[in-house]
């Protein structure tokens, strides 16, 4: 059994600090914006921002839940998009990974090709604007959220280099059972994948949910407006907060502005947090398995 050398621990010493010093520098934050929802406004301008709130107030979060029907029905539609756009991109997604990653097809590096050739160049935002708007009709569309996303190049390779990798006599001895294409890839190469399936799926589902560039440049119509959308215009306009206040019996002056700002970054990161513990333990080896092979 190999000894660890001093020079071994000073460098998992050192790697230990390095990870701790890194991890409080990206906690503090977070900590900031939840302490600051939780804090009273008057004290935020007397004090400024801190790590621990003074006194717990909830007057963000009531004003958010209690009156921001706009918000509900923005988490509605970012909900609505998120699963239903990951699981259309996955679903299309696998299947041409699937089929590129089949030696026996001639047309695979072509394609693949062509594949790789748009992640260098584009067509440009005006001609994408006019055939999303203009020939497809995505403009106040919720399709407008989804098929502009629904394959990407790179998470494409990447699945496609870790389809690839699985030992093609397993594929072989199925063809001779009997299976077809079908079988093959729903059977055999998605249960086998399941690493770098889970990975692409967080990266599909963190592209949706964090996405308001689509909805800025394709909707128009409030109702549909995504959450990160809604609350872009929150945190560049905290009028439009105020303006809410307008046609009820809270003063304007008494929205806790801070507060709400925070509450709301606080509500629209919270579930993608949580997805990403069930995920991770598929994500570092979906990511570099899928990652190292051509």
């Amino acid at each position: 059994m190999k000894t660890k050398t001093a020079s071994d621990k000073f460098i998992a010493g050192f790697a230990y600090v390095y990870m701790i010093l890194f991890a409080i520098v990206a906690i503090i934050p977070f900590m900031t914006i939840i302490s600051t929802s939780l804090t009273d406004e008057q004290y935020i301008r007397a004090n400024g921002f801190d790590i621990f709130p003074h006194e717990v107030t909830w007057a963000a979060y009531k004003y958010v839940l209690g009156r921001g029907s706009a918000i509900l029905g923005a988490y509605q539609v970012t909900l609505v998009v998120t699963v239903v756009g990951t699981l259309f991109s996955m679903l299309i997604t696998t299947m041409m990974a699937f089929a590129l990653s089949r030696k026996e097809w001639k047309m695979s590096v072509p394609i693949s090709f062509i594949v790789y050739f748009t992640m260098l160049f584009n067509g440009g935002l005006v001609p994408w604007y006019i055939v999303t708007s203009k020939y497809l009709h995505l403009h106040d569309n919720l399709l407008a959220l989804i098929l502009p996303y629904a394959i990407n190049a790179f998470n494409l390779l990447v699945l496609r280099s870790f389809i690839s990798g699985i030992d093609n006599s397993i594929f072989e001895a199925a063809k001779i059972d009997g299976a077809n294409d079908i079988h093959l890839l729903f059977r055999i190469a998605l249960p086998l994948a399941l690493p770098g399936l889970a990975t692409i799926c967080l990266f599909y589902a963190i592209s949706y949910w964090n996405d308001w560039w689509l909805a800025l440049m394709l909707i128009s119509e409030r109702d549909l407006y995504p959450l990160q959308l809604l609350i872009r215009a929150i945190t560049s306009n905290i009028s439009y907060a105020a303006s809410g206040a307008a046609n009820s019996s809270i003063a304007a002056a008494s929205i806790p502005k801070e507060g709400v700002k925070m509450a709301t970054t606080v509500l629209t990161i919270g579930p993608i947090i949580l997805l990403y513990p069930f995920l991770q333990r598929y994500f570092v080896k979906g990511l570099t398995i899928g990652s190292v092979k051509g």
